[in-house]
This record gives C-alpha cells, sequence and structure tokens, in this order.
C-alpha cells in the first residue's frame, strides 16, 4: 500500500506493527526534515500517529503542551498530535488549524481515530470488511489489499455522471468510502464497531441587509488583515515556497500578501497556445506589478494530450475536470523549483466568484417572465445559436442557462454546473444499473450540514462548499500537486479565513451581479484595476475541438460500441448519439462526452476485469 503511494512521500517511509494494527505511511518532508521521522510515538509509546499535511498552528500548540508537561522529542508538526490527543482526546481535532488526514493509535484504549480536516483538503478513504478496517490517503493503495472488492457502486456512478464527481461519503468502488470534511472515525479494535462523529459545520450567514459604505471599506481592511495573517500561517517551511500565479483575483491576492510579508515571492503560471484558453498575460501582468521572481511554462497541444494515458493514474478515481491536465503539468514546472506552492483555491466559493451565482440571480428575474416568451421565443432562439467550441462560449452558456433556469436552485445548480440531468442518465444507463438504482437517491442539500441557509444563494454557496469544492476542486489540487511530489496549501481555506467568509452577508459577497464584492474592494491598491474587473475565466483545455481532432479516434475507440455493450454501464444507442451530434456540429456534447471518456479510461486502468454486480 506504501509502495503505491510513492509521489506522495519520496522522501521517507515509516511503519509499525502493535497489537494486531499496522501503521504505514510514505513522507514528503517540509518541516522537521531530519527529525520528522513517522510513524511517532507518545512517551511511553502508547499512541502513535502518521499524518499526511500540515498543522500550521503546531508551534502554539506545542508551546501549551509542554507547559503541561509533554515532552517531545522531534520539531515535527506531527507530533503534537500524539501529545495533543493525551491531553485533549478526541477533541483535540477541534484546535487543529490545518490540512491534514491521520490515524491515531490508542493501544490503551484500544481504538484507533482517523480524522479529516474541516474542508477535505487531504483526502482519507477507509474500507470495512468484517472485523478488519484498511484506510488510505488514495484509492489506488486501498486496491492493493486483495480482499476487498472492486465491483462499481451504481449509485456512486449515477453522481459522478450528474456531478462528473463522486461525493463524500461514497466512492466509486462498493465498500469504499471517504471519511466526510471535518470528521472523526473512532474504530475499536476486535469488535468491528466504529463510529464517524462530525466536529465542526461551516454556518453562512443570512444577513442580506446593506452596509453604508464606511462599514464596507472597514469590512474590507479586516478582511485584508485576515487573509495576510492566513497567508503568514502558511509559509511556515523548512523547504523552499512558491505561489501558483493564473492571474485571476484569488492567486493574486494571495501572491500580493506574500508579497506585503516580504518574502522572495517565487511564482509560477502555465500559457496554452489556443488563445481562448490562455490567460498567461494576466500572470505576467501581476507577477510585474508585485515584482515576483516569475517562471512561465507554455503548455503545447502535445504536451497535454500526452498525459491521456495517463489519466487513471492521475486521476485515482474518476473525474470530469478535464483541467486536471494543466493543473498536474503546471505542479510538476513548479516543483522543479520548490516544494511547496500556494494557490488561490477557494476563493470562488466564499465570495461569490463563479458565473453561476449570477446567473441564478437573473434566473429569478427570467423566471417572473410570461411562459409564452421563454418557451416560445427566448429557448428556440437560444437553440438555434451556433455551436462554438469556445472556452466557456455564449452559445454553450446561454444554452445551458435556458435548460435550468425554470427548475428549483438545487437542481438548477445541478443542471449548469454537472454533466447529465436526471432524464438524461435515465436514457444514457443500461438497464441493469437502472434496476440497481431503484431506491436510492442524490446527496441533499439538507444531508450536507445540520443548518440549511434560508437565502437561496446562500444554498449555491453551501452546495458549491460541501460538493465541488471538496469533490472537485481539492480533489483536483491534491491529486494533481501529490502526483508531482508537490504540497499545495490553500491559505483561503485556513481555518480563520473561512470563519471570516462564512460570517460575511452575503450582500458583500455578490452586490447586484458584481461577484467577490467585499474581496475586491479589499485588494483595491495592491492589484491593478484591471485584473480586479475582468471577467473570471476557467481553468480549460480544448475538448471540444480535440474530440474532433487529435482526439477523435481514441474517443471512438474508448467509446466504441462493443467496449460499451461489453462493459454493461451504458446505452450503446445513446453513447453513439452524443458522439454523433458533437462529430457532427449539431451539439456541443463537450462535458458529457469527457466525463464518459474518462469513466472508461479509469475503469480500463483500474476495474477493467470488474462489472457492476448485486450486493
Amino acid at each position: 500500500m506504501c509502495a503505491a503511494m510513492v509521489h506522495r512521500g519520496p522522501d521517507d517511509e515509516g511503519s509499525v506493527q502493535l497489537d494486531g494494527v499496522t501503521l504505514g505511511m510514505r513522507r514528503l518532508s517540509i518541516i522537521d526534515i531530519e527529525g520528522g521521522h513517522q510513524p511517532i510515538h507518545n512517551e511511553d509509546s502508547t499512541v502513535w500517529v502518521v499524518q499526511n499535511g500540515e498543522i500550521y498552528n503546531h508551534l502554539e500548540l506545542r508551546a501549551q503542551l509542554v507547559s503541561a508537561g509533554h515532552v517531545f522529542v522531534t520539531q515535527s508538526d506531527t507530533e503534537v498530535l500524539v501529545h495533543g490527543y493525551e491531553e485533549w482526546g478526541e477533541g483535540m481535532v477541534e484546535r487543529l488549524n490545518g490540512m491534514f488526514a491521520f490515524a491515531i493509535l490508542d493501544r490503551r484504549r484500544r481504538r484507533l481515530l482517523l480524522a479529516r480536516d474541516r474542508i477535505g483538503i487531504k483526502p482519507l478513504h477507509y474500507a470495512v470488511d468484517g472485523k478488519r478496517l484498511v484506510f488510505a490517503s488514495e484509492l489506488k493503495a486501498l486496491l492493493r489489499d486483495p480482499a476487498l472488492r472492486r465491483d462499481i457502486d451504481p449509485v456512486a456512478l449515477d453522481e459522478y455522471l450528474a456531478l462528473e464527481f463522486v461525493p463524500s461519503p461514497r466512492s466509486i468502488v462498493r465498500g469504499i468510502s471517504k471519511v466526510p470534511p471535518a470528521h472523526t472515525l473512532e474504530w475499536y479494535l476486535g469488535s468491528g464497531m466504529h463510529r464517524l462523529h462530525r466536529y465542526w459545520s461551516p454556518t453562512l450567514s443570512d444577513d442580506s441587509a446593506g452596509s453604508r459604505p464606511g462599514d464596507v471599506d472597514e469590512r474590507a481592511e479586516e478582511l485584508c488583515a485576515v487573509m495576510r495573517e492566513s497567508v503568514r500561517k502558511e509559509l511556515i517551511s523548512d523547504v523552499p515556497l512558491g505561489v501558483f500565479l493564473s492571474g485571476g483575483i484569488d492567486s493574486s491576492a494571495v501572491a500580493a500578501m506574500m508579497a506585503q510579508l516580504g518574502s522572495d515571492v517565487k511564482s509560477f503560471s502555465v500559457g496554452f497556445a489556443e488563445r481562448s484558453f490562455d490567460e498567461s498575460r494576466y500572470a505576467r501582468q501581476v507577477a510585474r506589478h508585485l515584482g515576483t521572481d516569475h517562471h512561465e511554462l507554455t503548455l503545447e497541444p502535445a504536451m497535454l494530450l500526452d498525459l491521456i494515458p495517463q489519466l487513471p493514474t492521475l486521476l485515482d478515481e474518476p473525474l470530469g475536470d478535464a483541467s486536471i491536465i494543466p493543473t498536474y503539468l503546471l505542479s510538476s514546472f513548479t516543483r522543479r523549483h520548490v516544494k511547496v506552492a500556494l494557490g488561490g483555491d477557494g476563493g470562488d466559493e466564499l465570495f461569490a466568484g463563479y458565473p453561476t451565482l449570477q446567473a441564478h440571480r437573473i434566473a429569478g428575474y427570467y423566471n417572473r417572465a410570461p411562459r409564452f416568451l421563454r418557451e416560445r421565443v427566448i429557448a428556440p432562439v437560444v437553440g438555434r445559436l451556433p455551436v462554438s467550441r469556445d472556452n466557456l462560449s455564449f452559445d454553450f452558456r446561454a444554452k445551458r442557462f435556458v435548460s435550468g433556469a425554470a427548475h428549483p436552485v438545487a437542481e438548477r445548480h445541478r443542471r449548469w454546473m454537472g454533466s447529465f440531468a436526471a432524464e438524461e442518465r435515465t436514457a444514457l444507463l443500461s438497464a441493469d444499473v437502472r434496476d440497481q438504482l431503484k431506491g436510492s437517491g442524490h446527496v441533499r442539500l439538507s444531508e450536507l450540514d445540520g443548518a440549511v441557509p434560508a437565502d437561496p444563494l446562500n444554498q449555491v454557496l453551501l452546495m458549491d462548499m460541501r460538493l465541488y469544492l471538496e469533490n472537485d476542486i481539492l480533489v483536483k489540487l491534491d491529486r494533481a500537486s501529490m502526483m508531482a511530489s508537490l504540497e499545495g496549501r490553500v491559505p483561503l481555506l485556513n481555518n480563520e479565513f473561512v470563519e471570516f467568509a462564512t460570517r460575511l452577508p452575503l450582500d458583500l459577497k455578490l452586490r447586484g451581479l458584481r461577484s467577490k464584492f467585499l474581496l475586491k474592494r479589499a485588494l483595491r491598491g495592491l492589484l491593478p484595476d484591471d485584473i480586479l474587473n475582468r471577467p473570471k475565466k476557467g481553468f480549460g483545455i480544448p475538448v471540444a475541438n480535440w474530440f474532433r481532432g487529435p482526439l477523435k479516434e481514441q474517443m471512438l475507440s474508448v467509446l466504441s460500441p462493443e467496449r460499451i455493450a461489453g462493459k454493461g454501464f451504458f446505452d450503446v444507442d445513446a453513447v453513439r448519439r452524443l458522439i454523433g451530434d458533437h462529430l457532427s456540429g449539431r451539439h456541443d456534447n463537450r462535458k458529457k462526452l469527457w466525463t464518459l471518456f474518462v469513466f472508461e479510461l479509469w475503469h480500463d486502468g483500474y476495474l477493467k476485469d470488474h462489472q457492476t454486480s448485486t450486493p
């Protein structure tokens, strides 16, 4: 299992076998390079720990624990976990500020404690097999255990088609689960019993009252101070670090804070040969403005296409976000220079940065228009717009808006963000899979947290945080960076910053149709105005064109009628229609075809000898 994850920790390996429990880990050495070997134990070897990640407030916790009489033998942040557990028990996790997945063996109480950070930055998979518990950072490590089943979970497959990812607590493999963010799992040795416990929940403010100009300026100053402190906390490292710089607001904000803190900032970006996908000029502009030591890699189509065969290994689990390819290439490029890179992930979810938030607000007005106008005039006109295969083209956005606007907010959001709507999945899935799905349902908003916000737009922000951010954005960052043996950090998801942002009124995030309102106000004077005011652009690749060009033959092979029929997941005719419509130019089916293409590639790489089966 450790050998399957050498890329996550090429510097060191450690394991211990005690009381019928084996703990193992691979280490990417960041703090206390020489002395931080794991597993780490307490003074009398009754508590042992392995950890993936970083505890940013470990120095403060260490000082408290030393004052309480605990004796440390390393400078590693991981050691605070064993002594913190001794002092505070399971409640220790509530004191941690970091990104982490860890396992603690308590030999006295004969239990194992698994824990995952608040937002889900670091992954943690597990499987219960009778009286055995098996856990790992990646699915590929769990699949080294020959006793575990390897068939597809049909509910997870259906959710993947809907969302382009498999949301926790499920995984794509039946019987393998993910520890949800902000959860601990207690395992009682020898009994086979376990208990999941949530230790934190995000609470979004439903205060939508407008603020006076003076209040806005005061909040903006406070936001800047909290962001600077969050970045400062995440600069802790005994190895060189840098920043991913896309030229967007969030990564530029992190770079600006690093520059303010006086560090010699090394910034890294990639550019694209295809113009509609390229943002490199904005990254260069920000780098010049901040005076960073900037490094840029231009991605030619061949560099991206050459990675397609490696997708199964890179993904670990099906993920329909094609931007994992340039993210991995950026991580590999960055790793040539530094071992840690900070990024701007989380800003869109916390500050209503996605265009879908604006679309939800517009949909409120659109749905008040007479029905005949929407159905007889607007929808036909939009349907006749010529198909463009540019990144986030107008026709692509307009058609998705019209197709989803009339639905309730949660379903509307699923349709806009995902690939296949419910009726499309019914047509796509084979009769066998549909039979297995009877009686199942998707994750509902009410199941994500204890309190559902009253404001529909806050509900969207919560869905983005608990579904898209956790299961797409952070998975992409983790897999891409760790495959390159690079630690990716996300200071905009630091505990203090998240707490501050979630308490802000919605009006300070989305004011009218102005997204990231307060964040942009806070950054005035720190970043160029044209960077703050330019529209958001995704980090994508030209999948639509590739399927009609250099990827066409591979796509036709992977999604051939013979292979589709042989595996039994999908209806052959439904897949054939999707391909035909895309190749003829009648419809832009890039998202649907990429979602299917990735799943089939992943299945060939992981589970080609295993089909769906009834329990």
